[in-house]
């Protein structure tokens, strides 16, 4: 049996973009169908949705026959969850909160096996080595991971040369919405200051000849993070998409006039064709 390729992690080394969708639904059946979309990768948010090893396991599963790269946050940087995730079949972790360098090549050392690193061996157990029927996996494992850490707070980004400088680390990733809320800017991901400082990082990252990523729901934003360099972004959520479009169906039937000048539950109709507006607001979980 062949050891699966991480072709997300070839991608960021080759310097082609990749689009990915934030998965929070925490649901395999979501998962499988946001599989099919024609996204680049997947990211199970095991930090802010209700995952557990079990769930992100099931989503693994559902995802593994389509041309997608599945790509797990766990709760935090702890080299036990990780050991775990990876003996689930990860090979790409997103890992929350990294503030130092020391943190960041802890983090490395989780997912290499000694003696570069520090993983636990339970290939036997394990459903990324098929249970030790892939050939050499124990030898050739720490080849296909890839280590994209998070930095998400003014104080990290003060040590962010040092963090990107780190060997094994594939890629930074900026959290705005966490990064707002240091900068005394809660709620407000999109305010210039943050998005400047984004901008600065995301050109530390590459100087440091590694891959930079970031989210944003915004199209444009997300256009802007693509045009200064980063390699791999997400441009959007699930629980997010499913909130706006339910939204506007809603919307369009619950007393408003909806577009296009046919009428609504009501038997109102909009003369000018207007579509019914649904205010959009930040998901602050990223």
């Amino acid at each position: 049996m062949q050891m699966p390729v991480n072709a997300f992690k070839q991608a960021l080394r080759n310097g082609r973009p990749q689009i990915g969708l934030w998965v929070g639904l925490a649901d395999s059946y979501v998962a499988e169908l946001l599989a099919t979309t024609g996204f680049d990768w997947l990211l199970i948010d095991a930090e802010h949705a209700p995952n557990d090893s079990r769930s992100v396991l099931r989503q693994l599963q559902a995802i593994a026959p389509y041309p997608v790269q599945a790509i797990v946050r766990p709760l935090h940087g702890s080299v036990e969850l990780i050991k775990q995730y990876l003996d689930l079949g990860v090979q790409t972790v997103l890992v929350p909160m990294v503030e130092t360098a020391e943190q960041a090549a802890l983090m490395v050392a989780a997912t290499r096996y000694p003696t570069r690193g520090i993983r636990g061996v339970g290939s036997a157990l394990a459903r990324s080595s098929r249970w030790n029927q892939i050939d050499g996996y124990l030898q050739h494992s720490d080849e296909q991971m890839c280590v994209l850490v998070q930095v998400e707070s003014a104080a990290a980004l003060k040590d962010l040369e040092a963090i990107a400088a780190v060997p094994g680390v594939d890629g930074v990733f900026f959290g705005p919405a966490d990064l707002s809320a240091s900068m005394g800017l809660i709620g407000k991901p999109t305010d210039p200051a943050v998005q400047a400082a984004i901008a600065g990082g995301i050109a530390t990252v590459l100087k440091a000849g590694k891959a930079a990523g970031c989210l944003s729901g915004d199209n444009q934003i997300a256009r802007d993070y693509l045009a200064q360099g980063a390699t791999f972004v997400a441009v959007g959520v699930d629980t997010s998409l499913l909130v706006k479009a339910a939204s506007q169906l809603a919307a369009a039937f619950k007393g408003q006039r909806n577009a296009e000048g046919e009428p609504n539950a009501k038997g109102e109709r909009n003369a000018k064709g207007a579509r019914p507006t649904v205010p959009s607001k930040p998901d602050p979980s990223y």
